[in-house]
């Protein structure tokens, strides 16, 4: 019988996959056939959120911490690596809003945003990358083409005036600051 999962035999990371809209990728991409790295700030909600895919037959590696610690990104792609052999997709889903209109923000939610939506992506991305490359040059030496996604989720904010200014501002940075970069990277695909 054929196997029509999509993600069959590839490993992701989820960051933020401990609950919500995460939790939700994470469940979709196990459904498909992916082990999946559950991330979360606090490790009871990451653990439960494995716990539940593992119970409908995912498989998951659970690596607990915030994505803004400027030592965690090393961790997290070491984590996907030795516990799946592999790395074919990044999920940058880690966020949340600080609502404040820009008179009443302080620079202290102006950079956490930044931090969260810009600067933790980028150093993941910086982490993941030479991995992804050696595997994708060792394997289009091999004749083999595997497809490796990085995927930075982004906001609709903007179109609704609610506040939540600096949630796009900082998510919607993400996309612009990383669509082009798929070209410099080599053969690994970025998508916003």
């Amino acid at each position: 019988m054929t196997d029509y999962r999509l993600l069959q035999g590839k490993s992701a990371i989820v960051t933020g996959s401990g609950a919500a809209f995460g939790k939700s990728i994470a469940k979709l991409f196990a459904d498909h056939g992916a082990s999946v790295v559950i991330n979360d700030i606090d490790a009871d909600v990451a653990q439960a959120a494995a716990d539940e895919v593992n119970e409908t037959g995912g498989k998951t590696a659970v690596c607990a911490g915030s994505v803004t610690d400027a030592e965690f990104p090393d961790r997290l792609v070491k984590t996907c690596v030795e516990s799946f052999g592999r790395l074919d997709i990044i999920v940058n889903n880690a966020g949340y809003t600080w609502d404040a209109v820009i008179q009443n923000m302080t620079d202290e939610q102006w950079y956490a945003m930044i931090d969260v939506h810009l600067t933790a992506p980028f150093r993941i991305i910086r982490a993941a990358t030479p991995y992804m490359r050696e595997a994708a040059k060792q394997e289009i030496a091999e004749g083999k083409r595997v497809h490796r996604k990085i995927i930075n989720v982004s906001s609709t904010s903007e179109s609704r005036q609610s506040g939540a200014g600096q949630l796009f501002r900082g998510k919607n940075g993400n996309r612009r600051c990383y669509q082009n970069d798929g070209q410099r990277v080599g053969p690994v695909q970025y998508q916003c």
